[in-house]
């Protein structure tokens, strides 16, 4: 199987989501990446529950849904309710980690623990084998459209590298930054899912880039 694309709607033209939603449906991506902020862990607010649930009530791709705030075990119940498939914590933002990944499996979503940029995938090593998918921040989280860190090809290698050898069925996830330039090198690297947003919604022809970062 080759890599997926989860298109980050944070890029997406707010005044017109329902028709962006919708060209993401008739397109080769195969998630909608939706960052939740709440201006304490990351210096932005963007949308909350009820605009996921309409997000929800038009998307025909599984909802990836990357959760960048502070106590986020205080909305996973609220988060499972308005369609999130897939529910990712920052390992910066939890205490109790494993109590966190446990309570959004047994709600019956995937779990994704998020690393920051500076946050070390080592730290992973006694949590891994409970994580559906991790991950790899390339930009510092908060706002679109940043340039990639360049240590992200190290730092996916590493997390390939423990992954193999734990023996887990967990999934890499790289967001921000994400180019038609670098995206080949990333998936080289072990990448199996691309997070887009400005690349895709601020392109002269969305469909064809999408076409290019699936390639």
């Amino acid at each position: 199987m080759g890599h997926l694309l989860s298109a980050s709607l944070l890029s997406a033209d707010f005044c017109n989501l329902g028709r962006d939603i919708q060209a993401i449906n008739e397109s080769e991506t195969d998630w909608f990446h939706v960052d939740v902020m709440d201006g304490l862990f990351v210096p932005n607010i963007s949308f909350g529950q009820p605009v996921i649930k309409h997000i929800n009530s038009l998307a025909k791709k599984p909802l990836d849904i990357h959760l960048m705030i502070m106590n986020p075990d205080r909305y996973f119940e609220d988060f499972k309710n308005c369609g999130a498939d897939i529910l990712s914590v920052h390992y910066e933002a939890c205490t109790h980690l494993h109590r966190s990944l446990d309570r959004i499996k047994q709600l019956g979503m995937k779990s994704g623990v998020v690393l920051n940029p500076h946050t070390p995938v080592c730290l992973l090593e006694d949590i891994i084998y409970m994580c559906d998918l991790v991950v790899l921040m390339s930009v510092n989280p908060g706002f679109g459209g940043q340039r990639f860190i360049e240590t992200t090809y190290d730092k996916v290698s590493r997390l390939k590298e423990l992954i193999e050898r734990k023996a887990c069925d967990c999934l890499i996830e790289v967001d921000g930054g994400v180019t038609v330039d670098n995206h080949r090198r990333l998936v080289e690297c072990g990448t199996d899912v691309l997070v887009a947003g400005s690349a895709v919604f601020s392109s002269e022809d969305p469909m064809k880039t999408i076409v290019e970062l699936k390639k």
